[in-house]
Protein backbone atom coordinates (compact mmCIF):
# COMPACT_ATOMS: atom_id res chain seq x y z
CA UNK A 1 0.00 0.00 0.00
CA UNK A 2 2.73 2.53 0.87
CA UNK A 3 4.25 1.81 -2.56
CA UNK A 4 1.11 3.12 -4.30
CA UNK A 5 1.74 6.65 -3.06
CA UNK A 6 4.85 6.76 -5.29
CA UNK A 7 3.23 5.34 -8.43
CA UNK A 8 2.36 7.69 -11.30
CA UNK A 9 -1.27 8.75 -11.06
CA UNK A 10 -1.50 8.27 -7.29
CA UNK A 11 -1.71 12.01 -6.64
CA UNK A 12 -4.34 12.57 -9.36
CA UNK A 13 -6.37 9.65 -8.00
CA UNK A 14 -6.21 11.01 -4.47
CA UNK A 15 -7.33 14.43 -5.72
CA UNK A 16 -10.26 12.96 -7.65
CA UNK A 17 -11.35 10.98 -4.56
CA UNK A 18 -11.06 14.04 -2.29
CA UNK A 19 -13.10 16.28 -4.61
CA UNK A 20 -15.69 13.55 -5.20
CA UNK A 21 -16.16 13.06 -1.47
CA UNK A 22 -16.28 16.83 -0.83
CA UNK A 23 -19.09 17.04 -3.41
CA UNK A 24 -20.94 14.21 -1.68
CA UNK A 25 -20.87 11.98 -4.77
CA UNK A 26 -20.65 8.22 -4.67
CA UNK A 27 -18.15 6.44 -6.88
CA UNK A 28 -21.03 5.10 -8.99
CA UNK A 29 -22.65 8.55 -9.38
CA UNK A 30 -19.42 10.19 -10.57
CA UNK A 31 -18.61 7.29 -12.89
CA UNK A 32 -22.04 7.55 -14.50
CA UNK A 33 -21.95 11.36 -14.81
CA UNK A 34 -18.46 11.26 -16.35
CA UNK A 35 -19.10 8.28 -18.62
CA UNK A 36 -16.23 6.39 -16.97
CA UNK A 37 -16.41 2.78 -15.81
CA UNK A 38 -16.89 2.41 -12.06
CA UNK A 39 -14.02 -0.11 -11.89
CA UNK A 40 -11.73 2.23 -13.84
CA UNK A 41 -12.60 5.12 -11.55
CA UNK A 42 -11.94 2.97 -8.49
CA UNK A 43 -8.53 1.96 -9.89
CA UNK A 44 -7.71 5.59 -10.67
CA UNK A 45 -8.66 6.74 -7.17
CA UNK A 46 -6.48 4.08 -5.55
CA UNK A 47 -3.49 4.89 -7.79
CA UNK A 48 -3.56 1.57 -9.65
CA UNK A 49 -4.38 3.27 -12.97
CA UNK A 50 -2.84 6.33 -14.58
CA UNK A 51 -5.44 8.83 -15.73
CA UNK A 52 -5.53 10.05 -19.32
CA UNK A 53 -6.25 13.65 -20.20
CA UNK A 54 -9.65 12.52 -21.54
CA UNK A 55 -10.49 10.85 -18.24
CA UNK A 56 -9.40 13.83 -16.15
CA UNK A 57 -11.50 16.23 -18.22
CA UNK A 58 -14.45 13.82 -18.15
CA UNK A 59 -14.26 13.83 -14.34
CA UNK A 60 -13.54 17.56 -13.92
CA UNK A 61 -16.80 18.60 -15.64
CA UNK A 62 -19.22 16.70 -13.35
CA UNK A 63 -17.08 17.61 -10.32
CA UNK A 64 -17.34 21.30 -11.30
CA UNK A 65 -13.59 21.89 -11.01
CA UNK A 66 -10.84 22.93 -13.41
CA UNK A 67 -8.34 20.36 -14.66
CA UNK A 68 -5.72 21.95 -12.37
CA UNK A 69 -7.67 20.72 -9.32
CA UNK A 70 -7.05 17.12 -10.37
CA UNK A 71 -3.38 17.15 -11.42
CA UNK A 72 -0.14 17.65 -9.54
CA UNK A 73 -0.11 21.14 -8.05
CA UNK A 74 2.93 22.69 -9.71
CA UNK A 75 3.71 24.65 -12.84
CA UNK A 76 5.49 22.47 -15.39
CA UNK A 77 3.28 19.42 -14.83
CA UNK A 78 2.60 17.70 -18.17
CA UNK A 79 -0.51 15.75 -19.11
CA UNK A 80 -0.77 14.07 -22.49
CA UNK A 81 -2.91 11.89 -24.70
CA UNK A 82 -2.28 10.82 -28.26
CA UNK A 83 -2.63 13.95 -30.37
CA UNK A 84 -2.10 16.48 -27.58
CA UNK A 85 0.49 17.29 -24.93
CA UNK A 86 -0.22 19.98 -22.34
CA UNK A 87 2.14 21.61 -19.87
CA UNK A 88 0.79 23.84 -17.11
CA UNK A 89 2.52 27.22 -17.27
CA UNK A 90 0.62 29.06 -14.55
CA UNK A 91 -2.34 28.77 -12.21
CA UNK A 92 -4.18 31.68 -10.63
CA UNK A 93 -6.70 30.61 -7.99
CA UNK A 94 -8.92 33.42 -6.73
CA UNK A 95 -12.05 33.38 -4.61
CA UNK A 96 -14.36 33.74 -7.62
CA UNK A 97 -12.43 31.90 -10.35
CA UNK A 98 -9.50 29.75 -11.36
CA UNK A 99 -7.39 30.69 -14.38
CA UNK A 100 -5.22 27.95 -15.87
CA UNK A 101 -2.56 28.70 -18.49
CA UNK A 102 -1.44 25.66 -20.51
CA UNK A 103 1.05 25.22 -23.34
CA UNK A 104 -0.45 22.93 -26.00
CA UNK A 105 1.51 20.91 -28.55
CA UNK A 106 -0.24 18.96 -31.28
CA UNK A 107 1.32 16.93 -34.09
CA UNK A 108 0.26 17.48 -37.73
CA UNK A 109 -3.39 16.49 -38.05
CA UNK A 110 -3.67 15.78 -34.31
CA UNK A 111 -7.24 15.94 -33.04
CA UNK A 112 -8.51 16.49 -29.53
CA UNK A 113 -12.15 16.34 -28.49
CA UNK A 114 -12.73 17.96 -25.13
CA UNK A 115 -15.80 17.23 -23.02
CA UNK A 116 -17.75 20.07 -21.46
CA UNK A 117 -15.91 21.79 -18.63
CA UNK A 118 -17.64 23.12 -15.50
CA UNK A 119 -20.59 25.50 -16.05
CA UNK A 120 -19.53 29.04 -17.02
CA UNK A 121 -16.02 28.04 -18.12
CA UNK A 122 -14.43 30.12 -20.91
CA UNK A 123 -11.45 29.10 -23.00
CA UNK A 124 -9.06 31.27 -25.04
CA UNK A 125 -6.48 29.84 -27.44
CA UNK A 126 -3.53 31.74 -28.92
CA UNK A 127 -1.79 29.89 -31.75
CA UNK A 128 1.97 30.37 -31.45
CA UNK A 129 3.10 28.17 -34.35
CA UNK A 130 1.29 26.27 -37.07
CA UNK A 131 -2.46 26.34 -37.39
CA UNK A 132 -5.54 24.89 -35.75
CA UNK A 133 -9.23 24.39 -36.40
CA UNK A 134 -11.37 24.94 -33.31
CA UNK A 135 -14.91 23.59 -33.14
CA UNK A 136 -16.47 25.48 -30.21
CA UNK A 137 -19.56 23.44 -29.45
CA UNK A 138 -22.44 24.35 -31.74
CA UNK A 139 -20.76 27.53 -33.00
CA UNK A 140 -19.17 27.93 -36.42
CA UNK A 141 -15.72 26.27 -36.61
CA UNK A 142 -12.79 28.67 -36.48
CA UNK A 143 -9.63 28.39 -38.58
CA UNK A 144 -6.72 29.85 -36.61
CA UNK A 145 -3.38 30.64 -38.22
CA UNK A 146 -0.15 31.45 -36.41
CA UNK A 147 -0.72 34.47 -34.15
CA UNK A 148 -4.53 34.17 -34.16
CA UNK A 149 -6.67 34.09 -31.00
CA UNK A 150 -10.14 32.70 -30.33
CA UNK A 151 -12.36 32.54 -27.24
CA UNK A 152 -15.46 30.42 -26.61
CA UNK A 153 -17.75 28.92 -23.98
CA UNK A 154 -16.00 25.72 -22.88
CA UNK A 155 -18.88 24.39 -20.80
CA UNK A 156 -19.97 22.31 -23.77
CA UNK A 157 -18.01 19.78 -25.83
CA UNK A 158 -15.47 21.31 -28.20
CA UNK A 159 -12.60 20.12 -30.39
CA UNK A 160 -9.23 21.10 -31.82
CA UNK A 161 -7.55 19.80 -34.97
CA UNK A 162 -3.97 20.80 -35.78
CA UNK A 163 -3.10 21.83 -39.31
CA UNK A 164 -0.62 20.09 -41.63
CA UNK A 165 2.34 21.60 -39.75
CA UNK A 166 1.03 20.82 -36.29
CA UNK A 167 0.26 23.48 -33.70
CA UNK A 168 1.77 24.99 -30.58
CA UNK A 169 -0.44 27.33 -28.60
CA UNK A 170 -1.29 28.81 -25.25
CA UNK A 171 -4.68 27.89 -23.82
CA UNK A 172 -6.17 30.01 -21.04
CA UNK A 173 -9.10 28.38 -19.24
CA UNK A 174 -11.15 30.46 -16.80
CA UNK A 175 -13.43 28.47 -14.52
CA UNK A 176 -15.80 30.27 -12.12
CA UNK A 177 -15.82 29.07 -8.54
CA UNK A 178 -18.68 26.68 -7.85
CA UNK A 179 -21.69 28.21 -6.15
CA UNK A 180 -21.87 27.49 -2.45
CA UNK A 181 -25.11 26.29 -0.88
CA UNK A 182 -27.15 29.25 0.29
CA UNK A 183 -24.70 31.63 -1.46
Amino acid sequence: MADQAHRPGAEAGARVRAVRRARGLSLAALAEAAGVGKGSLSELETGRRNPTLDTLYALAGPLGVPLAALVEDRDGVAVADPGLETVRLHLLAEADRTVEVWLLRMPPGGRRRSPAHAPGTRERLVVLTGSCRVEPGDDVPLELAEGATAEWAADRPHAYTAGAGGMTGVDVITTPAPATPGG
